[in-house]
């Protein structure tokens, strides 16, 4: 019963990572308010009750709530739009020049945008610090071991083999070879190799396993070889660690991007849709692991709750988004039935993906602690 001990610490750790993220979320929101015109109301971290806070000198009223499970900034105005909820009521000029509704489309699509990109951004900055305090690993695509009874031995891969190429596409580092593999399941592999100065050409299909760690249970590929050493330190600039920090989030977002089309269809199984539970078992096990190791995850999740939140789902910023595309398309906004419809469906389907997630982690972290 180990996992069930460890909730409480789980739960801290998963909180303040999720409030630190939510706050970066929200801040987005908030900004590109102030920076329109809008007059925002509330900041609040977490829903329900206040359990404290203040007012700032602008009127915005700054607090954390009791139910940390989230967070929100509530605008002026937002209550005559059907999507926000509410029917709207008669403004003044006055009123009118600081609402969300009374700005254009293209106003409220870059207050709506900010949310997700701020998480983006967020992870951006938090890897760019990392990469250029540390620097980068680099290790050589230099095959240092073949597993016995395994794709790369069935391709006659061998210990000393370079390889240069993958799918056409040159690489410098075994990681990209893993990252690669690890996320596109079985998909068969054309690899250039370099052996004894000469170049040759391989083609093998990864193999599928169940690969277990503290991001959880998944399918990954694998093609059963193993790199020559741990590899170097490569010292990066500030610039030169931006940029490797934009193209980190970049393969992350691809990476999240492709396995959602593989959970829809079928690749990948539903159980690795996660709710807040295996969340909390993540961050805490991430905590264990170290500083760095826990940072690592915020970036992770952030761009995770970016991309999530760009869905072009009513409730979500991205159905706000393809709402305001809608408008901007026919020089109206649809109809408060029309949105009012649509929202509900967007409740229905993310509170039924919130049961489904968590009926998922109750069933995986139980049968692991009844089996420990």
């Amino acid at each position: 019963m180990q996992i069930l001990a460890a909730i409480p610490q789980y739960g801290f750790w998963f909180l303040l990572l999720l409030t630190v993220l939510v706050f970066v979320h929200e801040m987005g929101h908030f900004l590109v308010a102030r920076w329109c015109g809008v007059r925002v109301e509330v900041f609040s971290i977490g829903f329900g009750p206040e359990l404290i806070g203040f007012t700032d000198r602008l009127g915005t009223r700054w607090r954390f709530s009791m139910i940390p499970l989230g967070g929100y900034v509530r605008m002026f105005g937002q209550e005559g739009n059907a999507l926000e909820g509410g029917a709207g009521k008669a403004m003044t000029a006055e009123e009118r020049a600081v609402a969300f509704d009374g700005k254009s489309v293209a106003r409220r699509a870059a207050i709506v945008a900010a949310g997700p990109i701020a998480n983006l951004v967020f992870a951006v900055l938090v890897l760019t610090i990392i990469l250029a305090s540390l620097g980068k690993v680099l290790q050589s695509p230099e095959i240092g071991k073949v597993m016995p009874d395994s794709a790369a031995a069935a391709a006659g891969l061998q210990p000393g083999d370079k390889i240069v190429s993958l799918n056409g596409s040159a690489i410098e580092s075994f990681d990209e070879i893993r990252s690669y593999v690890v996320l596109h399941l079985d998909q068969p592999l054309v690899l250039g190799i370099e052996r004894n100065g000469a170049q040759i050409t391989v083609n093998l299909t990864p193999r599928i396993v169940e690969d277990t760690n503290i991001f959880g249970s998944q399918r990954v590929g694998r093609i059963g070889i193993a790199s020559i050493g741990d590899g170097k330190i490569v010292k990066l600039s500030v610039p030169d660690a931006a940029i490797e920090a934009i193209r980190q989030v970049g393969d992350m977002s691809g990476a999240i991007v492709t396995g959602i089309g593989q959970i829809i269809t079928g690749k990948r199984s539903s159980d690795e849709i996660q709710g807040g539970l295996r969340m909390a078992k993540m961050t805490g096990e991430a905590a264990k692991a170290g500083f760095l190791t826990l940072v690592g995850l915020a970036a992770m999740i952030s761009v995770n709750l970016g991309l999530v939140n760009l869905l072009p789902i009513p409730m979500l910023d991205g159905g706000h988004l393809a709402f305001y595309a809608i408008e901007a398309i026919r020089g109206r906004p649809l109809g408060a039935r029309a949105q009012e419809w649509g929202l509900r469906i967007g409740v229905a389907f993310v509170l039924s993906l919130m049961v489904f997630a968590t009926w998922n982690d109750i069933k995986i972290l139980l049968i692991k602690a009844l089996l420990t």
